[in-house]
């Protein structure tokens, strides 16, 4: 299934990622609504990678116009006090968006979508927290397969079903999961391992360049730079890449001449997309890649 992946990612003033065919939103800056007009409506699941307000200030107006009993959720770091108080304040200010429904998750936990896609919260450190305070989340978003156990692969299709009706599912088959798609959220590249084998990844690089800009010294948070982020792409197994929340001191020749320079130096030969600072993107991948000319 090919998906319409549209966002908007400039750091400090707005980051959202909206997958259409799911109703699946990655965060909720400024402007979400006001770019998305009715797709707005689309929007069942919501998960918040982390409280600053420029992931999350847009909720106000997306709650206010589509809260409907049951929905949307909204999922958020359990421990990130910001959201309880954001839905007590919902709550006295707009009354009848109290059918939303707000829920904390952490690692360890399984988000079901439907009976195949889950979504995984996968903990990440940009903010500084305690190992069992969780504050900042990345997700993933995963695909759920029951396959025929490979014994019995080779056998003749009316023995597997024979086999099957005797011994029941649960005894002939084996889950498989794949990880359609990776939600970086706000994160410095700290566990790379938990990208490999995605198929698409969304993954932010603030800075293109400077080693001074890491740590963020305004809120002392921490981030990733571009560069660390293709190292890290050149040495996993995924097939297409979106790079966004981008500073505001880049402009385009500057993003996009970096990317392909990077794309050379690591070998990296999947396509690469970026959200600009600025600009609302839609349908990114049905877009030209920034590294199109190297594929």
């Amino acid at each position: 299934m090919k998906w319409t992946i549209s966002a908007y990612s400039t750091a400090l003033f707005a980051t959202w990622y909206f997958v259409e065919e799911l109703g699946v939103l990655f965060d909720a800056g400024d402007g979400l609504t006001s770019a998305l007009l009715q797709k707005s409506r689309k929007i069942n699941h919501v998960f918040i990678s982390h409280a600053d307000r420029d992931h999350l200030t847009g909720l106000l107006q997306l709650n206010q116009l589509n809260a409907r009993p049951g929905f949307p959720i909204i999922y958020y770091p359990r421990d990130s006090r910001s959201f309880p108080a954001m839905a007590e304040f919902l709550q006295r200010f707009d009354p009848h968006t109290s059918g939303i429904q707000w829920k904390p998750v952490a690692p360890g936990d399984e988000i079901w979508l439907n009976e195949h896609l889950v979504v995984v919260p996968v903990r990440n450190e940009h903010v500084d927290a305690p190992p069992d305070v969780i504050r900042s989340l990345s997700y993933q978003l995963v695909e759920v397969k029951q396959k025929i156990k490979p014994e019995l692969i080779a056998l003749p299709p009316q023995e597997i079903r024979r086999i099957i009706l005797e011994q029941g599912k649960e005894n002939t088959t084996m889950e498989v999961r794949r990880t359609l798609l990776g939600y970086s959220g706000d994160t410095p590249v700290d566990d790379p391992e938990r990208w490999n084998h995605t198929d698409i990844l969304i993954h932010e690089a603030t800075f293109i360049s400077s080693e001074g800009d890491i740590p963020h010294k305004g809120y002392k948070n921490k981030h990733s730079r571009l560069e660390e982020v293709m190292e890290m792409v050149s040495k996993l197994d995924i097939k297409q890449l979106i790079l966004g929340h981008f500073s505001t001191r880049y402009d385009q020749e500057q993003i996009d001449g970096s990317i392909r320079s990077l794309c050379r130096k690591y070998g990296i030969r999947i396509p690469v997309y970026r959200v600009l600072p600025g600009a609302t993107m839609w349908d990114i991948l049905n877009s030209a890649p920034v590294n199109a000319s190297l594929l």
